[in-house]
């Protein structure tokens, strides 16, 4: 029988332990540590949250990290440190340096603290193990609004899959993470530089046309960002009037500097008599359809664009929760005008979730189907 050697079971393997007082149900920005480790295209084998009241426990999992664990992680706050320090020192028979990191034989800890700043970032964390794994890696990126988690996954299982003779290579060298945000959706792919170029280009490319209807930018840029960069080259002004989602969708707009240069107005028109009196939407629409429909809200990106100040106008109305309207229609349901001169096109959703879920995304729909319409 064969046995594997101690160090090849832990070879590139990681641990988080996170101390933290257990009657305070948060989790003081380890969820950070994980996501800033997966950018350099590194994950976590365990992560162990501990109370820092149970010393036992402290002290097994310390044992554990350092017995089972290449690399091993310790966030804390900063009045443990010294006890930590103490006896991790002696676990490993090595010292930390003043940045908090221990280096023993193949093995790394880590010290960072949940309530003060740290000195080391987890970019640094990255940076060292690429060295020690002589590593470079390199990130493209896909960006998405309106993708269903199904068809994400099936894009990367098709771009892994597409080179059939180098599948394990690629599985090898090419890392994906996935983050949402309210409908928006950040593909990070990660990859080595070890990857042929033709294979890596055409693992991108596939991702990308597999999703295709649902992609806003293949770089790392914000939605609204892409939306006022599109504005300008094509020489267009933009208005906005909203019914339910507040403003947000002007908001998103006017934080991109520049944005002045295109976007000319936004209306927060939550009654009727403001949908009549300013956009011009039909007092017998508003009777017949009710202010959640699609004749509204065609009407009201129509006035926008009829007053003739822009070429482009995005209508929002719907009803965002947590009780419906006295028309009893769904909560989630929200309609998304899209007007230009020569026509305007609605799309209706029935979203899930809570108000600022409903309302979040409903932005996000909004600004996505504004570029669609200009790209």
């Amino acid at each position: 029988m064969i046995t594997a050697d101690k160090d090849e079971l832990k070879a590139k393997r990681n641990c988080l332990l996170v101390l933290r007082n257990k009657k305070i149900n948060i989790f003081d920005g380890a969820e950070n540590i994980v996501k800033g480790f997966a950018v350099g295209g590194y994950y976590f084998d365990k992560i162990n949250y501990v109370a820092f009241d149970k010393p036992d426990e402290i002290v097994r999992s310390l044992i554990d990290g350092k017995e089972n664990y290449e690399n091993f992680i310790i966030f804390c706050p900063a009045e443990m440190e010294e006890t930590l320090k103490k006896f991790v020192t002696a676990l490993y028979k090595s010292e930390f340096n003043e940045l908090g990191i221990l280096k023993s034989g193949k093995s790394n800890a880590f010290i960072l603290f949940s309530d003060r700043e740290n000195r080391l970032r987890s970019e640094d964390i990255n940076n060292i193990l690429d060295k020690k794994y002589g590593l470079k890696h390199e990130r493209a990126y896909v960006k998405t609004v309106g993708a269903p988690a199904q068809a994400i996954g099936k894009a990367i299982e098709d771009a892994i899959k597409v080179n059939s003779e180098k599948t394990e290579t690629v599985k090898k060298l090419v890392d994906f993470n996935v983050s949402e945000n309210f409908g928006e959706c950040t593909i990070e792919v990660i990859y080595s530089d070890e990857i042929p170029k033709s294979i890596f280009d055409n693992v991108f490319r596939t991702l990308v046309n597999s999703l295709d209807e649902y992609v806003y930018s293949v770089e790392n840029f914000k939605l609204a960002e892409r939306l006022v960069q599109l504005l300008k080259l094509r020489r267009m002004k933009i208005s906005v009037a909203e019914s339910f989602t507040g403003g947000g969708v002007g908001k998103k707009l006017v934080e991109i500097p520049g944005a002045s240069e295109v976007y000319r107005e936004g209306l927060n028109t939550y009654s009727n008599e403001a949908k009549i009196g300013r956009l011009g939407v039909g007092e017998d629409t508003l009777r017949r359809c009710g202010a959640v429909s699609e004749e509204t809200a065609a009407q009201m990106a129509e006035g926008l664009i009829n007053s003739g100040n822009c070429d482009i106008s995005i209508a929002t109305t719907g009803i965002a929760g947590p009780k419906s309207d006295n028309t009893n229609k769904p909560v989630g349901l929200i309609f998304i005008a899209i007007g230009l001169k020569e026509r305007v096109e609605v799309y209706k959703y029935n979203l899930k979730g809570t108000r600022e879920q409903i309302t979040e995304t409903a932005i996000n729909l909004a600004l996505f189907l504004a570029y669609k319409t200009l790209k």
